[in-house]
């Protein structure tokens, strides 16, 4: 048959199946755009990647690589694999179909004189697509004339780039940058003549056995260099093919990037998701937060969550929710999960109790023994170190995260006034503040970072609760939650380091060059460990635990979150100053003074209406409170001996992280008539101490404490529960 009548043949078979193309041929720029990848990308403020997630399991398709990011290799090793008359045709190639008889030429084996071109318009047209049991007539002849409309509309570099982009190579792959990142874990620009020639044999036989694909890549290597080394060449395909180096999920912000996946519509699918979050702060969290694990290795603790919001705007800077391949549950959003807050909240109580005028920041409060009876039994708040400090202001109170002087004033405020305040600045408990009683006040409610960090902006933006953003868009508008003058105040007090010093001393961590506020916190058993604070213009949480729940040891929130806290806030105003906020309208600052020299006079702010110039305790109401042992010797011989602490039906709960020497039980009794030395105090069969004062290191149970006299009878007895573990030696003050 000669060459003329072949292609007049062709030329009529063509014409007659020019129906099966009417429909216009899509523009190289409606193609490109058309492409959706298989990942999403979430970008930070500036467009620059921050994390990829696989969002489409059918088939994995990378981003749209532009000729130019294709190694040129790889260009010239599937041109002679596929196309070697490629620059020379027009769509189809008269020379390879007159090559061969009609039969073979429309043949299910079509590859030999099917052209690149040919081949990129059965991938854009469906009704092109080759199927399992090959190609139609029809679909072949459309196939011609759409390659042919093609060259006619695009250049042959647009060609040769959306084929390489489009093409199946191997399973789910799809497109030269999935083949590339998951077979040789490179960029398509990188890619080396062996590397190239496996890609192109993959082409022509996707799914073939690995011996297979190296005898054909042998072929277009010889093709491309004049010889090669197919020994090697056959062991480098069996591995290649192997390989699965471009995991789902691959960055810095899965969390975020999870989060804001599940919010966007399908329409959006495939679309990269801008964010908020600053790139550079990002990695520095997440750095920081691994270093800092990293030195409290040994100390059963694995887990941590950074974030960072702009206070003015609400935008989210930074968001890492777990400390990355050093945790067994990488997956749980620390930034997210519920955690008891510790410490964290006294700061909303005491704005509460200075907006309601209840309080001052000078006002005194009894740093002693308190039994607060409660419809579980008796509630008897502990300080840290197991010490009372006696009268003290409600700054020092605050600033040095006393504990009994919390629970008095949550008495003055009521615990459901204060679950409606926390919710009021977004962080409201899942039950009411009955719930909770008096524990309220040292964080029995459970919240998550964003939450609580996003109140303590609150207390930076003057008491205004302004929802946070994590994408571009326009602020959503605030409510007013605290008073302006008592979220100044509470501020005010959180920075100041002489207040903090009694439990923090003047050089602990938390202590900047600049200024910020900031309050550290550690729930019950060591298990979650926070500081939280602002400056001028961010505020920075942190969380330090184990997402399991698990226990920390020896770690507290001034060596766990606080240094971590510390390094972001440096970082932050390394060029940026961070100056005293000025008071809002109407604060007063007086000076004030206190009564036996309780604390230093000072200048101190008040709300309008609430200053006073000395604070002294009322010598007569101090004087009815009930002594440790007293009366004349005529009135003790009168009374029998009695135990005066603990109170019948105390329960008291042992912290694992608190040192042993710091847990122990002090037993107070009066003598009465007989002699202080001749009481004996007995737990169970076991005689712990004597005299009218005695002190015990509890262990779990339910025990018997008895007062006896010098001849083992006994006086009086109260009953006690201790719960928890067992103590564990060393501890940092929180």
């Amino acid at each position: 048959m000669t060459r003329g009548l072949t292609r007049t043949l062709a030329l009529a078979a063509l014409l007659a199946a020019a129906g099966s193309a009417q429909a216009g041929v899509p523009t190289f720029a409606e193609v490109r755009q058309d492409h959706r990848p298989s990942e999403t990308s979430l970008q930070d403020r500036q467009g620059e990647p921050l994390h990829r997630l696989r969002t489409d399991a059918s088939a994995r398709r990378g981003d749209w690589v532009p000729l130019a990011g294709i190694s040129p290799a790889l260009r010239q090793a599937l041109v002679l694999s596929e196309d070697r008359r490629f620059y020379e045709h027009s769509g189809v190639d008269w020379r390879a179909v007159s090559a061969a008889a009609w039969a073979n030429l429309w043949a299910t084996r079509t590859r030999g004189a099917s052209t690149l071109t040919m081949q990129l318009a059965g991938l854009l047209d469906d009704d092109l697509r080759l199927g399992t049991g090959g190609r139609s007539l029809r679909q072949k002849i459309g196939q011609a004339v759409m390659a042919t409309r093609l060259e006619r509309e695009w250049r042959k570099d647009q060609i040769l780039e959306a084929y390489l982009n489009l093409v199946p190579f191997r399973g789910e792959l799809v497109g030269i940058d999935a083949l590339s990142r998951t077979l040789f874990a490179k960029a398509p620009h990188g890619l080396q003549d062996t590397e190239a020639a496996i890609a192109a044999a993959l082409v022509r036989a996707p799914n073939a056995r690995p011996a297979a694909v190296a005898r054909r890549a042998c072929g277009v290597l010889k093709a491309m260099r004049g010889q090669a080394d197919c020994a090697a060449l056959d062991m480098q395909t069996e591995l290649t093919l192997s390989r699965r180096a471009w995991p789902p999920s691959e960055g810095i912000a899965p969390h975020l990037a999870r989060r804001l996946l599940a919010q966007r519509g399908e329409a959006d699918a495939g679309q990269p998701l801008r964010s908020t979050l600053d790139a550079g702060l990002q990695r520095l969290a997440l750095r920081t937060l691994q270093q800092q694990l990293r030195e409290l290795r040994g100390r059963h603790v694995e887990d941590g969550a950074v974030i960072v919001l702009d206070i003015a705007s609400g935008e989210v800077l930074a968001w890492v929710g777990s400390s990355g391949g050093m945790s067994r549950a990488a997956e749980v959003d620390g930034v997210t999960a519920l955690r008891q807050p510790g410490s964290t909240l006294k700061p909303f109580l005491y704005a509460e109790a200075i907006a309601e005028r209840r309080l001052t920041a000078a006002s005194l409060l009894d740093d002693s023994p308190a039994h607060l009876q409660t419809a579980s039994g008796l509630y008897i708040p502990q300080n840290y170190d197991r010490r009372f400090n006696g009268w003290v202001s409600a700054r020092t109170a605050l600033a040095a995260s006393l504990n009994v002087p919390a629970v008095r004033t949550l008495v003055m405020v009521s615990p459901d006034a204060f679950a409606r305040q926390l919710g009021q600045l977004g962080i409201a408990p899942k039950e009411g503040g009955g719930y909770y009683g008096y524990s309220l006040a040292l964080g029995s409610a459970e919240v998550t970072l964003l939450q609580l960090t996003n109140a303590y902006r609150a207390l930076a933006n003057g008491g205004r609760a302004c929802p946070v953003r994590v994408q571009p868009g326009a602020a959503a508008p605030c409510t007013q939650a605290l008073d302006p003058g008592a979220a100044f105040i509470v501020g005010d007090i959180l920075a100041d380091p002489n207040a903090r010093a009694r439990t923090f001393g003047t050089d602990s961590i938390l202590a900047t060059r600049f200024w910020t506020a900031v309050k550290t916190g550690t729930s019950k058993d060591m298990r979650d460990n926070w500081a939280v604070g602002w400056s001028r213009r961010y505020t920075v949480g942190v969380w330090v635990g184990n997402a399991g729940g698990d226990a920390m040891w020896d770690v507290s929130g001034t060596s766990g979150a606080a240094p971590v806290w510390a390094a972001l806030m440096r970082h932050l105003h390394a060029r940026a100053p961070s100056r005293a906020p000025q008071p809002p309208d109407g604060l007063i600052r007086a000076s004030v003074r206190f009564g036996d020299g309780l604390e230093a006079a000072r200048e101190e702010w008040f709300l309008p209406g609430t200053a006073q110039a000395l604070f002294a305790i009322d010598t007569g109401a101090a004087g009815a409170r009930p002594a440790s042992a007293g009366g004349s010797k005529d009135s003790q011989e009168q009374v029998p001996p009695r135990i005066t602490a603990p109170q019948d039906g105390t329960i008291l709960a042992l912290d694992p992280d608190i040192p042993p020497a710091r847990q122990r039980l002090t037993l107070l009794a009066e003598a009465g008539g007989a002699p202080a030395g001749a009481l004996r105090w007995w737990i169970g069969a076991r005689e712990i101490g004597r005299g009218a004062r005695a002190q015990w290191l509890p262990w779990p149970g339910r025990h018997v404490v008895q007062l006896r006299d010098a001849q083992g009878r006994v006086q009086d007895e109260r009953r006690i529960e201790v719960r928890g573990a067992a103590v564990k030696p060393g501890a940092a003050p929180r």
